[in-house]
C-alpha cells in the first residue's frame, strides 16, 4: 500500500481529535452521476445548501439541460454577444486557458464530436460514425471560434461548448464552498469519483481517498490524502462504444481528431488544489498519452498518474515525490 501525503500538512490539525463528534453523510443523484458528501458536525439545514449549488450548476452549464445558460449560448446565432452567469463564464474562462496551455489536446468548443459519438446531450449511438461525419464534426469544432469579453461571449462558428470535462470539477469545488461558508470546518465531498477535502477527520487523521484501479488490472493500491486537496479521475472503463471491428472505445474524445483516444490509456488521476483543475487536466493528460502526457504534468507541476491497458503505470515526478515523502 502507497499513499501520498500533502507537500504541506498544518501538524497541529492531526492532533486536533475529536472521536465524540457526529459524521454526517448525504447523498444523491446530479448531472447524471452520483454525489456524497461526509461532514463533521454538520450545520443546521446544510440539505438545502447542498441542493442549491448543485442546482445551480445544472441550471448554468448543463448540455442536458434546454434551458440552461450553455444550452441557450450553443442554440444562438453564430456572432451573437451573449451575456452569461458567472460560473458559466469561470468555468469556460479555465477550459479556454487549458485549451491554449495543452495545444489543443483539451478543447471545450468540441461538443459537435461528442454528440455524434454518442457522448453528448443528443444520446447514445448504436454504431460509429462514418468517416465523413467525423471530418465534418471536426470542421464543426475548435475553441479559437469562442470569444470573450467582460462578462459576454459569442460563437464566430457554428461550433457548441461541451464543458463536460471540466465543469464536474468545479461542481465539486461549489460544493464543496458552499458547505464551508455554511460553518462546516471538516468534510470529503464527492461528485461521480472527484473529490476535494478540508480538515481532517474526527479520528485526527486526514481524508483518505483511493486511487481507482481500472478493471481487470493489478495494481498495488494508492492512498491519497486530501487535506485542503482535490482529486480527480477520468477512466475510459465508464462509458464506450464499440468500433466497427470490435474494439472498446472509451468516451474520452481526442478533440484534434475528432475521435475517441487510442493511445493505450485508461485512467488517468490528478491531485490539484482545485478539482476543477484535477478534472481538466486529468482528462487533458489522457488524451496526451502516457509519454507526452506526463512530460506536461512535469511542466506543469502536477502530481498525476496514468494507467495503460497493460497495466503499466506512470506517475509524474510531483506524483512520485508525494508517494516517496
Amino acid at each position: 500500500m502507497r499513499a501520498a501525503l500533502p507537500e504541506r500538512i498544518e501538524s497541529a490539525a492531526f492532533h486536533r481529535r475529536r472521536p465524540d463528534a457526529a459524521v454526517a453523510q448525504f447523498g444523491g443523484e446530479t448531472m447524471g452521476t452520483s454525489w456524497s458528501a461526509r461532514i463533521v458536525d454538520a450545520p443546521a439545514g446544510i440539505a438545502p445548501v447542498i441542493e442549491a449549488a448543485l442546482a445551480s450548476v445544472i441550471a448554468a452549464m448543463s448540455q442536458w439541460e434546454p434551458e440552461s445558460a450553455l444550452s441557450r449560448f450553443n442554440r444562438a446565432p453564430a456572432g451573437a454577444w451573449q451575456v452569461l452567469p458567472a460560473p458559466l463564464l469561470s468555468v469556460l474562462d479555465a477550459a479556454l486557458a487549458l485549451w491554449r496551455r495543452s495545444g489543443g489536446a483539451f478543447d471545450p468548443a468540441a461538443g459537435v464530436a461528442a454528440d455524434l459519438w454518442g457522448f453528448g446531450a443528443a444520446g447514445r449511438v448504436s454504431t460509429p460514425p462514418a468517416d465523413a461525419a467525423i471530418a465534418a464534426a471536426l470542421a464543426r469544432s475548435g475553441a479559437g471560434a469562442i470569444e470573450r469579453d467582460g462578462d459576454s461571449a459569442r460563437r464566430t462558428a457554428d461550433v457548441a461548448l461541451d464543458l463536460s470535462g471540466i465543469a464536474k470539477g468545479y461542481a465539486v469545488d461549489l460544493l464543496a464552498d458552499a458547505i464551508a461558508a455554511a460553518g462546516a470546518r471538516d468534510f470529503l465531498v464527492e461528485i461521480g469519483g472527484e473529490y476535494v477535502g478540508r480538515g481532517i477527520k474526527p479520528d485526527g487523521q486526514p481524508w483518505w481517498v483511493a486511487l481507482e484501479t481500472p478493471p481487470g488490472l493489478v495494481l498495488e493500491p494508492l492512498m491519497v490524502a486530501l487535506h485542503g486537496q482535490a482529486l480527480a479521475t477520468s477512466g475510459d472503463y465508464r462509458r464506450f462504444v464499440s468500433g466497427t471491428d470490435g474494439r472498446r472505445l472509451g468516451h474520452t474524445l481526442d478533440p484534434r481528431t475528432a475521435r475517441p483516444i487510442e493511445n493505450g490509456v485508461v485512467s488517468t488521476s490528478v491531485l490539484a488544489d482545485t478539482c476543477m483543475a484535477a478534472d481538466g487536466w486529468a482528462t487533458t493528460l489522457g488524451v496526451l498519452g502516457p509519454v507526452r502526457g506526463i512530460a506536461l504534468a512535469d511542466s506543469e507541476r502536477l502530481a498525476a498518474r496514468i494507467v495503460t491497458a497493460d497495466g503499466a503505470e506512470y506517475l509524474s515526478q510531483r506524483m512520485a515525490a508525494l508517494i516517496d515523502g
